[in-house]
């Protein structure tokens, strides 16, 4: 007698995907599919077109992943050429989305592979040489790897532009209008992002046939992330930095400062102060950015010291604290700054260090998101001026406490595991910042997914 095994039972089978795709899905632990997917995956599936725009953290690359997955299963290709393209802004987005559809992907036989700068090519060109049915790759390297004829681009059948908004604001656009013109014109397209500036709204109409639109109120943070602006005299923005993270319910946080020697020179003065800390920044070598991040993931490090850039696609669900220690530089940076906490439905905290100086960034971002943002200040704490107000309105100069937030009135001592150094295992991953382990990462049941210089 023959037994056939049952399919996992899960909100996903709502799309009628197939088994081995079904098991991923609860492999992985998730359950109900998020609003992005839900609105998505149904047009997706039927070879549409598709704009989704949601805030960062909501579930965009399963999104895409998903159907991409099941019309590789159910059509099969011509020859061992690579089917689906991903484009990507930076490395550590790239890396991100390979490995989540490798996840989503484990039952199956379907093949992915990395494309990007600052390693070597031969690795590469050998995975290519495999035949993988889906690449992933930043801009700059995969046009390196087409001119040297290691990458054929015209038996693509699907392209994905992830965190296009971001592709623009890198002067990718000159390369994607090269890659495009290399791709079939027949072919299914998929564009997500966080923000739609007007620029990316005209890519889109350039590229995107008839597609089916999906608008999740990206402009504004999402609801899990209690967000505020804490006015401070730049000379003690650093002692109120360390008050926030010693702070109760902290558990790992990003800090973001606006160039890369000053990330540099921060995460020294936090790890002579004591803190679990390693830098992000656009000059580290690859090796040490991925040893940095592994080494955050896997709570060797309890704090991110890092640029727009570098830290641009970030996903690690147990980031409870966002903090920018400088404020961003565009309005759109600073939702996706804060929304690098409150990911997969959990709640976050992000803490903006402000002073007289960013007035007028303020105003924008609050025009930006609709909303005002809550002025604070924490008791006991002297923050060395007075709060000001934004676009004529009275400041809220409310303490952090109420509504299930912490009280940062009254911050608590830093435990002894927040205290002690990272452990000398693994190697260097950057000035003053400790080392990194390699154990495996600790994968949360979550559908979230989500920096670098141009040609990566």
């Amino acid at each position: 007698m023959s037994v056939i095994e049952a399919e996992p039972i899960t909100g996903f089978r709502e799309f009628d995907l197939g088994p081995s795709i079904q098991r991923g899905i609860a492999a992985l632990g998730f359950v109900e599919p998020r609003p992005i997917q839900s609105k998505t995956i149904p047009a997706a599936l039927q070879g549409r077109d598709i704009m989704g725009l949601a805030q960062t953290g909501t579930g965009k690359t399963a999104a895409f992943a998903l159907p991409l997955l099941e019309r590789l299963m159910n059509k099969r290709g011509r020859g061992r050429d690579p089917r689906v393209l991903i484009v990507a802004p930076t490395r550590e987005l790239a890396s991100q989305i390979r490995d989540e559809i490798d996840r989503l992907a484990q039952f199956t036989r379907i093949k992915t592979v990395v494309l990007f700068g600052g390693v070597s090519v031969r690795s590469q060109i050998a995975a290519l040489r495999s035949g993988p049915e889906i690449i992933v790759a930043c801009p700059g390297r995969l046009l390196d790897l087409h001119g040297q004829g290691a990458v054929r681009l015209d038996r693509i059948e699907t392209l994905v532009l992830d965190e296009a908004d971001h592709m623009f604001d890198m002067g990718f656009l000159p390369d994607l209008r090269r890659i495009l013109a290399e791709l079939p014109k027949e072919r299914q397209n998929m564009l997500f992002s966080a923000t739609m500036p007007s620029e990316i709204r005209g890519l889109a109409k350039r590229v995107l046939d008839h597609p089916h639109i999906v608008e999740l109120g990206h402009s504004k943070p999402v609801s899990t992330i209690d967000h505020a602006l804490y006015p401070v005299h730049p000379d003690r923005k650093f002692d109120l930095l360390e008050r926030i993270l010693a702070g109760d319910g902290f558990v790992q946080a990003i800090v973001f400062t606006r160039t890369k020697h000053r990330a540099k020179r921060l995460a020294r003065q936090l790890d002579a102060a004591g803190h679990r800390v390693v830098a992000l920044q656009g000059n580290m070598s690859q090796n040490a950015r991925v040893r940095a991040m592994r080494g955050f993931r896997d709570h060797d490090f309890d704090v991110l010291v890092a640029t727009d850039i570098a830290a641009r696609g970030i996903d690690v669900v147990q980031v409870s604290h966002v903090v920018n220690f400088d404020m961003p530089t565009t309005p759109d940076a600073y939702t996706h700054r804060i929304g690098r906490t409150g990911r997969a439905e959990r709640e976050g905290q992000a803490f903006t260090l402000v002073s007289s100086e960013d007035r007028a960034m303020i105003q924008a971002v609050e025009a930006r998101i609709a909303q005002s943002i809550p002025r604070r200040k924490i008791e006991g704490f002297d923050h060395g001026l007075v709060s000001f107000e934004s676009n004529g309105n009275a400041s809220s100069n409310g303490r952090h406490s109420g509504n299930g937030h912490r009280n940062q009135g009254s911050p608590g001592r830093p435990t002894g595991r927040r205290r002690r150094r990272a452990r000398s295992r693994g190697a260097n991953t950057g000035p003053g910042t400790g080392r990194a382990a390699d154990s495996n990462q600790s994968r949360q049941a979550s559908m979230g997914a989500r920096p670098g210089t141009r040609r990566r």
